[in-house]
């Protein structure tokens, strides 16, 4: 990429990220993210090695959620999960933004047996994490982990996307059926509500196994939880961050994990 983004307290991340290009990447693809019209959509949904390209499993749709114009939830058709992919069909009938995303929620625990010391993990629910730690087990740590993996389609005139006040999310202060090239575009990133200041913001358009660089960038959010960006060309692009902080809902969790992605188109 030769232009670089032009953000509101842009740095090049290029060691920050040595660890980002070596992770999966996980998102949705809908097929269309602007309709003038009543239409279907199709979205894909993966966990791949390059953005956008279906080359390592499939993204699980369990905790999939669609969220239409009026705050009604829309059930998805034709779901299916293949060895490389999800995929999914959405009749969007109704005028405005809808708010297509996989929530994840869960806990991660790890402690030594009794007796012989030996480290043993696992994984659940926030529910029933606690159950799968056995008696006189030492050493427990116990996180709590919650992910929101989106993307959105807009038919007709946009409407505002609506704060849901739970962990770590993006909200539009352009629509994002309003992204072009060369204009700037306005987001602000909140945790549980809240405006999240300072926050580092990673955006990396799509194609990257095209390149010999990724040439993702980083932003900090402002102390209203806002950045910009001026978009430098027209694509697919991928907003990933993430965050820390001990207000757990788990019982002896002593740290949270809040995750966010989102899929975003950019027009010519």
């Amino acid at each position: 990429m030769k232009k670089t983004l032009a953000c509101t307290a842009l740095s090049l991340a290029l060691g920050t990220f040595g660890s980002l290009a070596a992770a999966h990447n996980v998102w949705l693809m809908p097929s269309s993210t602007v309709l003038s019209k009543a239409d279907w959509i199709t979205v894909d949904a993966a966990v791949s090695n390059d953005l956008f390209f279906f080359n390592h499993r499939p993204l699980a749709l369990e905790n999939l959620t669609v969220v239409a114009p009026d705050g009604s939830a829309l059930a998805p058709e034709n779901a299916a999960t293949g060895k490389l992919r999800s995929v999914f069909d959405l009749n969007l009938t109704q005028t405005g933004t809808y708010r297509i995303a996989v929530l994840n929620q869960g806990a991660f625990a790890r402690w030594k047996e009794a007796g012989d010391g030996q480290v043993k993990r696992a994984r659940g629910s926030v529910e029933d994490i606690a159950s799968k730690i056995p008696a006189g087990a030492t050493d427990v740590e116990v996180t709590e982990s919650i992910g929101r993996i989106e993307t959105f389609a807009t038919v007709g005139k946009p409407s505002a996307i609506k704060a849901t006040g739970k962990g770590l999310e993006l909200l539009p202060r352009t629509s994002p059926a309003d992204l072009v090239q060369g204009e700037k575009a306005t987001f602000a990133m909140h945790v549980d509500g809240k405006p999240a200041a300072g926050m580092a913001v990673n955006i990396t358009r799509g194609d990257t196994r095209y390149r010999d660089q990724l040439a993702e960038v980083t932003v900090k959010t402002d102390a209203k939880g806002e950045f910009s960006v001026t978009w430098p060309q027209a694509g697919m692009y991928w907003l990933e961050a993430s965050t820390r902080d001990n207000k757990t809902s788990v019982p002896n969790a002593k740290e949270r994990r809040l995750t966010y992605t989102a899929t975003l188109e950019v027009l010519p």
